[in-house]
C-alpha cells in the first residue's frame, strides 16, 4: 500500500490554470503576465545583495526536537542583511496538506509572518508575509492521500497508531487536493473571485507594475504577496531569477519496446518486488519499537525516513512502468523558460541568471542521483539550454548559460559543478537546498563524480538496460556534500539553508555561506563550514 499519491501532470496544470485563471479575458485585456513579479522594496536596487535560500523543510517536530525550527532560527538571525527567501519545494510533508500548515510553516517561520506572534490564529490561506518568501511547489505540496488509506485510516484504528502515532508522518486525513492548499497558501487564487466586478477590481489593485512584458503584480511585504503562478520571473541587482515548478516535466521517458527495454522492465518489476518486501519489514520492526524510549523513538525516526524514502523509489519505478509511448510534459512551461532566458540574455541591464526548482537534475545523493525523474529533469532543461544557445549564439563568449541553479529534492546540502555535457547545461554551478527540516539522507557510495554515455546510440542503450556503459564520460563533480553520515547513536544528521551574497561586477560572482545546524547524540550543535564564491 503507498502512503502517497501524486496526480497526472496534465491534471497538475490544468487544475493550476483554472485556480490562477490562466489568460482569461480579463487578464489579457490589461496587458498582465501572469509569470512576473515586481519586488516592493524599501532600499535601492543595489547590483550586492544577498539571500536565503531553504527547501524540503515541512516537517513537525520529530518527538519534541524540530529541525526546522533550528534552521528557522538561523535565518532569522541573517534576515536584516537579505533581500528575500527562496524555497526550492517540499513545504509541507508528507502531502501538503491544510491540516499541517500550522505545524510545518506557519510556526516555525512566524517571524517571517505578519502576525506571526500569534501563529495558532494565521489561517494557511490568508498568510501575508513581511519578508518576500518565494517557493516553488515540490513534489510533497501536489500529494494526495490514496483512497484505500482515507477508509483504512477512518476505520482501522490498529492501522492508524501504527502509521500515526509510531512514525509521525505528518499524515491527516487528506492531502493537497492536486496541489489546492499549496496554491490558497502562496499564489494569487483568482478563482476566489467570483462576485461581478470583483476580479477586476482586484487586478486593478494588485498588478500595478508596469515592465517590458505587461502589467504584472507588485509584491509588497506587509500587505500583499501572493504570487502569479507555479513559475514566475523576477529581477534583482541586474540579476534575473527564474522560478520553475519541475513537478510538470518531470515524467520519465518511456522504455521502448526493444529487447533491452523488456529486460529493463523485468528488472524493475524485481526491484519493486524487494522494496515492497522491505517496506513490509519495516512497518513490523516499527511495531515492536516503543516511541517512549528515546533510542527507540530515534530509530523510528529513522523507519519513517527510510519508508517514504521506499515510497518515493516505488514512485519512480511505478512512473517508468506506466510511461506511455510520448511522456507528458509541460511544454508551455518550458517554452517560457527558453523565450524568457533569451529575452535575458538580449537585456543589457541583465548581468546573471538563477534557476530555482524542486527536482535536481544533477545531484550525487544516494537516493536521487540516478532516478528517472531525475534524468528527464536533466533532459529537458538541456533541451531548453540547448535551444538557448541556438538562438543567442556567441553573446555568451564562453559564460554558462545560467550562473546558478537551485534545487531540493533530495535531502543534502550539496554543490556540483557540470563540466563539457556536450550540452547547454555545461560549466553550471548547481546547488541542492533539500536538508532544511526533512530526514537526511547520504551521498550515493559510488562518490562525488557522475558520468553519461559518451554517445547517442550508447545512452540510448544504457537507458534501455538500466545499467552504464563502458566509454562513459565525467560530466559533473560534487565538490561539497553535506548529509547524514555515521551509524547508530553516532549518527550525524546536520541540517542547512544558504545564504547567498551576490557580487557586484558582471559576471557576478556569488559567495555562498552554509548555515548548518547539526543534531548529535541528542544535542544541536552549529556546525561552521567555510564560505565559497562561484
Amino acid at each position: 500500500m503507498k502512503f502517497v499519491s501524486d496526480p497526472q501532470i496534465k491534471v497538475k496544470i490544468r487544475k493550476m490554470n483554472e485556480r490562477v485563471r490562466w489568460q482569461e479575458q480579463s487578464i489579457v485585456d490589461r496587458g498582465i503576465d501572469q509569470t512576473r513579479i515586481v519586488l516592493a522594496s524599501p532600499t535601492t536596487d543595489s547590483a550586492e545583495f544577498s539571500f536565503l535560500v531553504v527547501g524540503d523543510s515541512g516537517t513537525g517536530n520529530h518527538r519534541g526536537h524540530n529541525p526546522q525550527r533550528q534552521i528557522a532560527e538561523q535565518m532569522v538571525s541573517e534576515r536584516e542583511n537579505c533581500r528575500f527567501v527562496l524555497h526550492t519545494g517540499d513545504v509541507v510533508y508528507l502531502v501538503g496538506s491544510s491540516e499541517y500548515y500550522l505545524q510545518n510553516f506557519i510556526r516555525p517561520y512566524r517571524e517571517f509572518i505578519v502576525g506571526g506572534e500569534h501563529p495558532s490564529r494565521i489561517a494557511y490561506d490568508r498568510m501575508v508575509f513581511n519578508f518576500p518568501f518565494l517557493p516553488v511547489p515540490g513534489n510533497h505540496d501536489y500529494y494526495d492521500l490514496p483512497i484505500v488509506y482515507g477508509l483504512l485510516s477512518a476505520t482501522a484504528l490498529p492501522l492508524r497508531r501504527l502509521l500515526g502515532a509510531k512514525l509521525d508522518l505528518d499524515v491527516g486525513w487528506h492531502g493537497s487536493d492536486r496541489g489546492n492548499t499549496y496554491a490558497k497558501a502562496f499564489l494569487d487564487y483568482l478563482k476566489a473571485h467570483k462576485m461581478p466586478g470583483e476580479l477586476d477590481r482586484h487586478l486593478d489593485a494588485h498588478y500595478t507594475a508596469s515592465t517590458s512584458t505587461g502589467r504584472c503584480i507588485r509584491y509588497q511585504p506587509g500587505r500583499f504577496t501572493r504570487l502569479p503562478n507555479r513559475y514566475y520571473t523576477f529581477r534583482s541587482g541586474g540579476i534575473d531569477f527564474f522560478a520553475l515548478d519541475s513537478n510538470t516535466f518531470n515524467e520519465p521517458l518511456p522504455i521502448p519496446k526493444t529487447k533491452q527495454g523488456d529486460i529493463r522492465r523485468q528488472n524493475l518489476e524485481f526491484d519493486r518486488q524487494k522494496l515492497e518486501q522491505e517496506k513490509l519489514a519495516m512497518l513490523e520492526m516499527c511495531d515492536r519499537l516503543n516511541p517512549e524510549i528515546p533510542e527507540e523513538a530515534e530509530q523510528l525516526d529513522d523507519l519513517a525516513a527510510k519508508l517514504e524514502q521506499v515510497d518515493e523509489m516505488l514512485m519512480d519505478i511505478d512512473k517508468q512502468l506506466s510511461s506511455h509511448k510520448t511522456a507528458a510534459t509541460d511544454v508551455e512551461q518550458l517554452e517560457w523558460l527558453k523565450k524568457r532566458l533569451i529575452d535575458s540574455w538580449r537585456d543589457s541591464e541583465v548581468r546573471g541568471r538563477v534557476i530555482y526548482l524542486h527536482h535536481p537534475p544533477y545531484v550525487t545523493e544516494a537516493t536521487k542521483w540516478n532516478q528517472a525523474q531525475t534524468l528527464a529533469v536533466r533532459l529537458r532543461l538541456r533541451e531548453v539550454l540547448d535551444g538557448v544557445a541556438d538562438a543567442i549564439g556567441g553573446a555568451a563568449r564562453g559564460r554558462p548559460l545560467v550562473d546558478l541553479v537551485l534545487t531540493g529534492h533530495a535531502h543534502c546540502l550539496e554543490y556540483l559543478r557540470t563540466g563539457d555535457t556536450g550540452h547547454g547545461d555545461s560549466g553550471i554551478n548547481w546547488i541542492v537546498c533539500g536538508g532544511s527540516g526533512h530526514s537526511l539522507r547520504r551521498q550515493r557510495p559510488e562518490g562525488p563524480v557522475l558520468e553519461e554515455p559518451s554517445s547517442p546510440e550508447a545512452y540510448r542503450l544504457a537507458r534501455e538496460g538500466g545499467r552504464s556503459q563502458k566509454g562513459d564520460r565525467r560530466i559533473a563533480e560534487s565538490l561539497l556534500f553535506v548529509g547524514r553520515s555515521g551509524q547508530g547513536s553516532h549518527k550525524r544528521r546536520p541540517y542547512s539553508c544558504l545564504r547567498i551574497d551576490v557580487l557586484d561586477g558582471c559576471p557576478p560572482k556569488f559567495r555562498v555561506r552554509p548555515l548548518v545546524v547539526e543534531r548529535f547524540e541528542g544535542k544541536w550543535q552549529e556546525i561552521s563550514i567555510e564560505p565559497f564564491v562561484i
